[in-house]
C-alpha cells in the first residue's frame, strides 16, 4: 500500500515537473512573441507615419485649462482610493487577468477615472441627435493614432475637449468622446475596454466590401400555390441530364483555369495572414444597449469607421471591463468565442462585476463565504477588514460629475469635419474620398472609385456626390468601360432635369433623359435617343398618350420653325407612332390605342382598343393621294381607307366621316412633326445649358450663411450703416423696468418711500408673472408633444401588421423628430425652472441700486 502512495506520488512529482517545463516554454514562446511585437510595432509605426502626421502630445498648452483639469476635488480622491481598493482585489481574486484600465492621466498629468472622463453632451445639430449621425462625424473629424503599445491600455486619457481641439486620438479618445455624445443623444451607450482583429485595431479595411456597395438582402416573398385540379400539367423535361453534367463539368474547369490564371497575374486579393497577436491585440470601442431610443437590439460601434456591428461579430474578440458616466463594470464571462456568448445585461452580478453597488447588497466579489475563507487562511484579516471598511464607503458613494469642460462644436467645425481638408478610405478593390462642403469648387463632397485589381491601379466605375450646385447636381457616375455617364438632379433643374445619361454630350448621339413630370406641362417622364430614333414616354396626359417613338433617317436637312431657334440641324422623320391609355368615356371601337404616321409611304394606321370577350382589335389604314391629286379634287374614295370592325363585316362608317378623320389626322401629323422638332430644339438646348453649367460651375448659399452669402451680406452691412446714419447720436442703452409703472403714477419728479415700495412690488410682480407665464407655456407645448406622441404610439400599434416598410421606416424618424421636440422642450422648462430664481434676485438687486429709489430702498 505504502509502494502504491510511493509510486502515485512519484508520478504526481513527474506530472509538476513537466507543467514547470511547459509552462516554461511557454514563457519563453510570450517572450519571443513579445520581441517579434517590437518589431512589429515599429514596422507599424512606420506604415502609420505615412498616414498620420506626427504630432507631440507633451508640447500641447495646458495653461488655459480650468482647475478641474489639474487637481482633484476631494470626492474625485476618494473615489480613486475606491479604484485602488478595487483593484487590489480584483488582481488578488483574479490572478491571472490583466490589471484594469481605471485610473489614467489627463492632459495635465492628473489621474482621473474613466468614468469622470466621460461628459454627457447634445449638440445643438439634428444629424447629432441620432447614434449613426454621432459616429459619422466622430470618425470624420478625428484623426486616428494608434496606440504605442497594441497589447496594453495606454497610459493617459485625455478630455474629449482637449481630443477635439486637436483633432486627433486613439481608440479610446475616441469612444470616450462618441459615448459622451450618445448619452447626450439618450442613447444607453458604454465605453468598451477590450480585444480586437489586427483589421480593426489598425483600421485597415482593404478587405473589407465598401457600404456604399453592399445590396440589401431580398426577403424572398413566398408565393402561396393554389391547388387546382384542372390545370394543365407541364410538359416533361426531355433534355439529356448526361449534357447538362458534361457542360456543367466543362464551365467549372474552365473557371478553375482562369481563377488559377488570375491569381498567377495577382488579380485577386491576397488572403489575411495569420496574426501572431490574434486575441491580445487591445482597442476600444462603443456598446450600446437596447431599450433606450427604441434600440431593438444590442450593438457594438467601432469609432474608427463609425459603422455598427452585431455583438456576435468575430473582429470582437474579447471584453475586459466596461463603463459610462455613472458607473465601471468587469466581465466576470469567458471571452474563449470571443463576445458571441457573452451576457450584456450589466445588473447581473455573476455575469458583470460593479465597482460602485447600486444597492444596499455588498458586492458578489467581496462577501462570498468561499473567498474570505481563503482570505482568512492566508492570514490576511487587515487586508479584509480594509476591504469591509471601502465596502460601506462604495455602498453610500455616487460617482462625482465629471471633470471635463462643457464640450461645444461650432457651426463651422460641425461642417468642415475632415481635419486635413480631405480623407480617403481604402476598400476592397475601392476608394471613397470625403471633402467638406464648399472645400471644391465644383462642390464635389464624395467620390467612390471601384478598381478592377487590389493594387488600384485600373480604375472600373467611378461615383461622385455633389452638393450646393446651382444646376441641382447631386451624383454623377462614370463607368469606366462602356463610357457611359449618368447624372442624377434633385428638383429645381431649369428644364426639370432628373437624370441624364449619355456617353457624349454631341447632339444625335446616344442618351437617356429623366424629368420631373410636375415641372412639365407635356408630362414627358422620359426621353431616349439615339441617331436613328427617339422614345417619348409620358405620365398624366389629358388626352391619354403615354408613349411615342419617332424614327429618323440619316439624312439631314435645316429645317426653321416658328417660335423655335432658326437653322436647326434636324433629321428627316420616317414615322411617329403613339400610344394611348383607354379612355373609359368612349367605346373601345372609337378609342385609339395606337396610331402610326408613315412619311415616306403616305399612310396612317389607327388601332382601337380591344373590345370586351373580343380577342381582335378594330383598324383603319389610310392612304393619303398624291399631291397632284390632292389639288385637283377633294373626292374620298373607298380606296383610301381600309377599315376592319371587329365583330362586324360590314362597313358602317360613311366616306364624308372619313374624310373628316383624313383631314384632321393630316392637320395633326404636322403638328406631331413641329413638335418632334421642338423636342429636339429643346435637347439642344438642355445639352447647350448643361454645357455652359459644366463651363461655369457656381454654388448655392443659404440666405441664412452670412459669410458665403455676398449679397445678404451686403445688404445687412447696408441696413447696419443706414441706422447708424438715421441715429447718429443715439447710444444703446439699459432696459427701464420702471418706465410703464413710472407712467401709472404720472411720472413724478421727486418718488415718496410709499410709491417706491408700490414700484418696486410691482415691477417685481410683474416680472415673477411673466417667468410664471414662460414656463407655463413652455409646459404646455411639453404637454401637448407628449400627448401627440402617446396618439402617434397607439395608432402605430394598432395598425403596425398593416403597414408598409416605408411607411414603417416614415413613422419611425417622425417619432424620433417628435421625442427630439420633447427632449428639448424639457432641457427649456428644466432651465426655466433653474434660472427664475437667480434671475428675480437679480432684478431685485438692480432695482435696490437705481437712484430713483435707493434713497428709499436701502434698508429695506
Amino acid at each position: 500500500m505504502y509502494l502504491c502512495r510511493g509510486s502515485e506520488m512519484e508520478v504526481l512529482e513527474e506530472k509538476e515537473e513537466e507543467e514547470q517545463k511547459e509552462e516554461e516554454l511557454k514563457a519563453l514562446e510570450v517572450g519571443s512573441e513579445l520581441q517579434d511585437t517590437d518589431t512589429k510595432l515599429s514596422v507599424e509605426q512606420v506604415s502609420f507615419a505615412s498616414d498620420v502626421p506626427d504630432f507631440d502630445w507633451n508640447s500641447i498648452d495646458t495653461s488655459q485649462l480650468p482647475d478641474s483639469y489639474k487637481v482633484n476635488s476631494p470626492r474625485e480622491k476618494k473615489l480613486l482610493r475606491i479604484a485602488h481598493h478595487y483593484h487590489q482585489q480584483f488582481a488578488h481574486l483574479c490572478p491571472e487577468r490583466k490589471p484594469l484600465f481605471l485610473h489614467p492621466v489627463n492632459e495635465c498629468g492628473v489621474e482621473k477615472f474613466v468614468s469622470t472622463t466621460v461628459r454627457p453632451t447634445l449638440l445643438p445639430y439634428t444629424e447629432l441627435y441620432r447614434w449613426d449621425g454621432c459616429a459619422s462625424f466622430v470618425s470624420d473629424y478625428l484623426t486616428m493614432e494608434p496606440l504605442k503599445c497594441p497589447l496594453t491600455p495606454p497610459s493617459s486619457l485625455y478630455s474629449p475637449t482637449t481630443i477635439l481641439k486637436y483633432q486627433r486620438g486613439n481608440c479610446f479618445d475616441f469612444s470616450v468622446l462618441l459615448c459622451s455624445m450618445l448619452i447626450g443623444a439618450g442613447y444607453d451607450a458604454y465605453c468598451v475596454n477590450g480585444y480586437a482583429t489586427h483589421n480593426i485595431c489598425s483600421l485597415d479595411e482593404t478587405l473589407e466590401e465598401c457600404p456604399l456597395l453592399r445590396k440589401p438582402q431580398e426577403v424572398p416573398k413566398e408565393e402561396v400555390k393554389k391547388s387546382n385540379k384542372y390545370r394543365v400539367k407541364s410538359p416533361p423535361d426531355m433534355c439529356s441530364q448526361f449534357e447538362l453534367q458534361q457542360e456543367a463539368k466543362k464551365k467549372a474547369e474552365t473557371e478553375a483555369t482562369e481563377k488559377k490564371e488570375r491569381e498567377e497575374r495577382g488579380m485577386e486579393a491576397e488572403e489575411p495572414t495569420r496574426d501572431r497577436l490574434c486575441g491580445l491585440r487591445v482597442h476600444a470601442w462603443v456598446l450600446v444597449l437596447s431599450g433606450k431610443r427604441e434600440v431593438p437590439e444590442t450593438f457594438f460601434i467601432d469609432p474608427f469607421t463609425g459603422n455598427s456591428h452585431s455583438t456576435m461579430d468575430e473582429q470582437f474578440l474579447g471584453i475586459e471591463s466596461v463603463w459610462n458616466h455613472k458607473n465601471y463594470w468587469v466581465n466576470m464571462q469567458d471571452c474563449r468565442n470571443g463576445c458571441k456568448d457573452l451576457v450584456f445585461d450589466l445588473s447581473d452580478a455573476v455575469h458583470w462585476e460593479i465597482m460602485l453597488s447600486e444597492t444596499d447588497k455588498p458586492l458578489q466579489l467581496l462577501l462570498g463565504a468561499k473567498k474570505e475563507n481563503e482570505l482568512f487562511d492566508r492570514n490576511m484579516d487587515d487586508m479584509v477588514s480594509d476591504l469591509n471598511e471601502e465596502e460601506e464607503e462604495e455602498i453610500s458613494f455616487a460617482m462625482p460629475p465629471s471633470w471635463v469642460a462643457p464640450i461645444q462644436i461650432s457651426p463651422k467645425e460641425f461642417e468642415t469635419r475632415c481635419s486635413q481638408g480631405r480623407k480617403v478610405i481604402l476598400y476592397k478593390k475601392a476608394k471613397l474620398e470625403k471633402w467638406p462642403p464648399y472645400s471644391n469648387g465644383n462642390g464635389l463632397v464624395k467620390r467612390l472609385t471601384i478598381y478592377a485589381d487590389s493594387n488600384y491601379t485600373k480604375a472600373v466605375e467611378v461615383k461622385e456626390w455633389f452638393k450646393n450646385r446651382e444646376d441641382m447636381l447631386d451624383v454623377r457616375e462614370v463607368n469606366k468601360q462602356t463610357q457611359l455617364t449618368t447624372e442624377y438632379f434633385s428638383p429645381g433643374h431649369l428644364f426639370g432635369l432628373k437624370v441624364h445619361t449619355y456617353k457624349s454630350m454631341s447632339p444625335q448621339t446616344e442618351r437617356v433623359m429623366e424629368f420631373y413630370t410636375e415641372t412639365r406641362v407635356d408630362g414627358l417622364q422620359k426621353l431616349a435617343e439615339n441617331d436613328n430614333e427617339m422614345k417619348e414616354y409620358f405620365v398624366g396626359r389629358d388626352d391619354f398618350k403615354y408613349f411615342q417613338y419617332t424614327e429618323f433617317r440619316s439624312k439631314r436637312k435645316k429645317v426653321t420653325l416658328v417660335g423655335t431657334r432658326t437653322d436647326i440641324n434636324s433629321r428627316p422623320i420616317v414615322q411617329i407612332k403613339e400610344c394611348f391609355h383607354r379612355n373609359l368615356q368612349k367605346p373601345a371601337d372609337e378609342d385609339v390605342a395606337e396610331r402610326v404616321f408613315l412619311m415616306e409611304e403616305e399612310m396612317i394606321q389607327l388601332t382601337y382598343h380591344l373590345k370586351d370577350k373580343y380577342i381582335t382589335a378594330s383598324k383603319k389604314d389610310f392612304f393619303k393621294p398624291e399631291e397632284s391629286y390632292r389639288k385637283q379634287s377633294e373626292i374620298m374614295t373607298p380606296e383610301m381607307c381600309i377599315t376592319y370592325q371587329a365583330g362586324s363585316s360590314e362597313q358602317h362608317t360613311k366616306l364624308v366621316h372619313l374624310y373628316k378623320l383624313l383631314r384632321e389626322l393630316t392637320e395633326e401629323e404636322k403638328q406631331l412633326k413641329q413638335q418632334v422638332w421642338r423636342t429636339q430644339a429643346e435637347v439642344l438646348t438642355i445639352l447647350e445649358t448643361r454645357g455652359n453649367e459644366e463651363a461655369d460651375i457656381k454654388l448655392s448659399a443659404s440666405i441664412y450663411d452670412t459669410e458665403r452669402n455676398a449679397r445678404k451680406r451686403q445688404e445687412y452691412e447696408a441696413m447696419v450703416k443706414a441706422k447708424k446714419d438715421e441715429f447718429p447720436g443715439q447710444k444703446e442703452q439699459d432696459l427701464d423696468y420702471l418706465a410703464p409703472f413710472l407712467i401709472q403714477i404720472g411720472s413724478p419728479e421727486k418718488i415718496t418711500k410709499k410709491q417706491a415700495l408700490r414700484l418696486r412690488d410691482d415691477c417685481l410682480s410683474d416680472f415673477k408673472n411673466r417667468l410664471v407665464s414662460k414656463a407655463n407655456i413652455i409646459q404646455a407645448h411639453f404637454e401637448k408633444e407628449v400627448e401627440e406622441l402617446q396618439k402617434k404610439n397607439q395608432q402605430f400599434q394598432e395598425s403596425q401588421n398593416q403597414l408598409s416598410e416605408k411607411e414603417e421606416a416614415d413613422f419611425l424618424a417622425d417619432y424620433s423628430e417628435t421625442m427630439f421636440r420633447i427632449h428639448i422642450l424639457a432641457l427649456r422648462l428644466n432651465r426655466e425652472k433653474q434660472t427664475a430664481p437667480q434671475k428675480y434676485l437679480a432684478l431685485e438687486e438692480k432695482l435696490c441700486k437705481d437712484p430713483r429709489l435707493a434713497e428709499h430702498l436701502g434698508h429695506a
